[in-house]
């Protein structure tokens, strides 16, 4: 998603419309979770912990596998 329709979403957050805000709300949350789930890989792929990205995330190492897919082997 671009930066330009992120920025209409997160305006429309405030419209006046509580279904326009709310399906905005969930458009941005869904981009978001997509950016943390990227963002989680390459970290990995470039060598953090699991426990690293779990005090970043601000979430116990067992969530960060559970959400995030880590596997015994990355352990």
């Amino acid at each position: 998603m671009d930066q330009d329709t992120i920025a209409e979403l997160a305006e429309s957050v405030h419209d006046e419309s509580p279904m326009v805000a709310l399906m905005a709300g969930v458009k941005l949350r869904d981009e978001a979770e997509r950016l943390l789930s990227l963002h989680v890989r390459r970290a990995r792929a470039q060598g953090a912990t699991w426990s690293e990205i779990a005090t970043v995330l601000g979430i116990s190492k067992q969530a960060v596998h559970k959400k995030y897919g880590g596997s015994r082997r990355d352990r």
